[in-house]
C-alpha cells in the first residue's frame, strides 16, 4: 500500500466557542491509502488542543511508522486496525484516519458502499443537530434564526473560566440558564445542551430541571471527566438523559460509563476509527446505554463515515461540514437534516481536485 497525505484548515462560518475555548478555523489531517490495482481510500482526524493533538504531531507519528504502515498486506479493515492500534498505540487520532481509510479502500475493492456493506440504511438515521456555539445571547439567537434546523445543540457553560479568550464577551456577561430561555424564545425544536465538563455538582443540579422544563432533551458531559461522585448523584436525580462525552473516549470507558451517565456520545477520532467504534456501539446496547453519534468539525470525509454508521446511533451530531465555510471533498448531502451518503462505493465521497 502506498500512503498519501495532506492539511486541510477550513474556516468556521462563526468563531467556534465552547467552555474550554474559542477557535475561528478547524485543522484535520486527512489520508489517502492506496491498495492493489490503484484503488485509493480517504480518511480524515481532526487536531483537538484539549486533547493536546494537532496536525503536526499526527505528521510526525505518520512519518516515523510510514514503512510500516504500508508493508501491510492489506485483506480487511478489522485487521488492520488491531495492526496500526499496536503499532502506534499513542495515535488513536491518526489510527482512525488511516481505519477510515481502510474502510473506504474496502467498500470501494467490493464495489460497495459502507452503509451497504454492513446491512444498513441510511435513510433511518437519526437526524443531525446544528450546534450553536458559546457566544453573547444576541449572536446565538442570530446564528440559530439564521440557520433552521430540526434540532439544536448548545453549547453552554458559559462561566468556565476558558470559555472566552477575547476581550468582546466575558463569562460574567452570560448566564446558560438565560442563554437557553433566549433560544427557545425563537424555536420549538427540540434542544440538546452540551456543557464540556463545565459545571459543577451542584450547578448541574440547579440547572438541569429549569433546562428540562425549557424542553431541551438531553445534557452532554455536565460535570469534569473524573468526577464519577458526582455523576452517580446526577444521575439518580437528573429528570433527562446525561451522555458521557469527554468521559467516554475509549472502548473501556463504555463499561465505565454504565450507572453514571444514560448514555455515550461515541466520536470516531477519539476512539481511533470505525472499527472499535461499532464495537463500542454493540457494548452500549448490551450495557442498555443510549448511543449518540458525535462530531468532532470534521469536513465530508470524517463526516461520511459517521453517516455510514447512522442508524445505529439513537443520536446524530453529524454538523461538521454545516459549521465550516468550504470542504474538501463532495458526495456528503443533507437531506431533512439527516447526513446521508452519496451511496457511492465506501465512504462516497471524492476529494476537490488537486487535495493530495
Amino acid at each position: 500500500m502506498r500512503v498519501l497525505s495532506a492539511i486541510s484548515d477550513l474556516p468556521f462560518h462563526y468563531p467556534f466557542t465552547i467552555s474550554k475555548g474559542t477557535k475561528t478555523s478547524q485543522p484535520s489531517l486527512l489520508v489517502a491509502l492506496e491498495g492493489p490495482r490503484g484503488v485509493v481510500g480517504y480518511g480524515e482526524a481532526p487536531a483537538i488542543s484539549y486533547y493536546n493533538v494537532s496536525v503536526e504531531s499526527m505528521l510526525a507519528d505518520l512519518v516515523s511508522k510510514r514503512v510500516l504502515i504500508e508493508k501491510f498486506a492489506f485483506t480487511d479493515p478489522e485487521r488492520y486496525w488491531h495492526y496500526l492500534h499496536h503499532l502506534i498505540p499513542s495515535a488513536p487520532f491518526l489510527v482512525c484516519a488511516l481505519d477510515i481509510a481502510a474502510w473506504d479502500l474496502y467498500g470501494k475493492s467490493r464495489g460497495r458502499s459502507l452503509s451497504s456493506l454492513w446491512g444498513l440504511d441510511p435513510s433511518l438515521s437519526p437526524v443531525s443537530d446544528y450546534t450553536i456555539g458559546l457566544d453573547s445571547i444576541e449572536n446565538m439567537v442570530s446564528k440559530l434564526v439564521d440557520n433552521p434546523w430540526p434540532v439544536y445543540k448548545i453549547k453552554l457553560g458559559a462561566a468556565a473560566p476558558g470559555a472566552f479568550n477575547g476581550p468582546e464577551i466575558t463569562p460574567g456577561h452570560l448566564d446558560d440558564l438565560d442563554i437557553v430561555r433566549a433560544l427557545r424564545g425563537h424555536t420549538s425544536a427540540p434542544l440538546r445542551v452540551d456543557a464540556n465538563a463545565a459545571w459543577t455538582l451542584s450547578e448541574a443540579l440547579d440547572k438541569i430541571p429549569v433546562l428540562a422544563s425549557l424542553g431541551v432533551e438531553l445534557v452532554e458531559q455536565p460535570l469534569a471527566t473524573d468526577d464519577w461522585e458526582g455523576m452517580k448523584q446526577l444521575f439518580a436525580a437528573s429528570p433527562i438523559p446525561l451522555f458521557a462525552d469527554e468521559s467516554c473516549v475509549r472502548e473501556s470507558d463504555v463499561d465505565r460509563c454504565a450507572g453514571y451517565f444514560h448514555g455515550v456520545n461515541i466520536k470516531l477520532t477519539k476512539c481511533g476509527g470505525i472499527t472499535p467504534a461499532r464495537r463500542m456501539i454493540a457494548r452500549a446496547r448490551e450495557l442498555g446505554l443510549r448511543v449518540m453519534g458525535g462530531s468532532m468539525n470534521e469536513t465530508s470525509i470524517g463526516t461520511s463515515a459517521l453517516a455510514a454508521l447512522g442508524p445505529l446511533f439513537d443520536y446524530a451530531d453529524f454538523d461538521g461540514p454545516l459549521l465550516l465555510n468550504g470542504d474538501v471533498a463532495t458526495g456528503l448531502t443533507y437531506v431533512g437534516g439527516r447526513a446521508m451518503p452519496s451511496g457511492e462505493p465506501g465512504l462516497g465521497v471524492r476529494p476537490v481536485q488537486g487535495l493530495f
